[in-house]
Parts: structure tokens; sequence; C-alpha cells
């Protein structure tokens, strides 16, 4: 059974899946992992979905206003052992829609060039690459998508 819940970064479930995000993105970013992990802090977002699969926690997203009448979505994670399955898809697609709900017209995102899956993920789901936006400008590792709701 399938289930995606809305919550916040109370959630002990998303709290997990982060630990595992951030030691993946510790890896991936290299020397960089200080400078983006200080963007990515959760202990006050209030809009986050975890994914479970028979009552497991696999899956998270969150997103946060950037400014007024966009987002910008954050913490995408997929445990290793569940990927491939759509799962990723699934979260994004379920916090447009809640983004959608709140008033927000557009989704902005920072990956790094260091996640093809997810570059691939974000363009297979019309996300446009856009100039890096503050603070990610200067960051040559950045990649920084945009859609409309």
């Amino acid at each position: 059974m399938i289930t995606i819940k809305r919550t916040n970064s109370d959630d002990i479930d998303f709290i997990n899946l982060v630990v595992l995000l951030d030691k993946d993105l510790a890896i991936r970013d290299g020397e960089d992992h200080a400078f983006y992990n200080q963007f990515n802090k959760t202990d006050t977002i209030k809009h986050v979905l975890v994914y479970y699969e028979n009552d497991i926690a696999v899956g998270c997203g969150a997103f946060r206003e950037k400014e007024s009448g966009t987002t910008e979505i954050k913490r995408m994670f997929v445990h290793h052992d569940y990927r491939k399955k759509g799962i990723a898809s699934a979260i994004l697609a379920a916090l447009e829609i809640w983004a959608k709900e709140s008033g927000y017209t557009h989704t902005i995102l920072e990956t790094g060039k260091n996640q093809p899956e997810a570059i691939n993920l974000y363009q297979k789901l019309n996300y446009t690459i856009i100039p890096n936006y503050p603070p990610y400008q200067k960051m040559d590792n950045s990649v920084c998508m945009k859609k409309t709701l």
C-alpha cells in the first residue's frame, strides 16, 4: 500500500530520511558541501511530504516560500532501495499540487551537476534550467530550474 502524508519538518520519518539525504549529498558535493548545507536547514519547513510503501517511509520532499507566488522545492529524496519506481515523480507531483492549492504559481529548485538523475527527472517533468538564483549564483556546481504550475 502506498500513502503520501502531508506534514511538517518535525515529522520523525522526514527527519530520518533527511539524515540519509545529507550523507549522500556530503559525498556528491565534496568540498562544496558546507556551503550547500547551510541552505538545507529543515527546522521550520511547514510543507513536507513523506512517501510510504507498506508503512515504510521511503521518500520525502518539501517546499517553502521563496518569494510571493514562488515556492522552492527542497529535500527531495528517495531511499536507494526504492529508486527507479516513480516515487520521486509522485512526490514532486504531490508537492506541486499542494503548492498550487496554497496559491503559488511557480516552483523553483536547485540541484547539483553531480546529481544527473535529479536533473533528468526535473527536465522530464517540465522544469527548465534558469540562471542560478541567490545564493547559488556563483556556484558552478549548481543547476537551478523553474516550472509554472
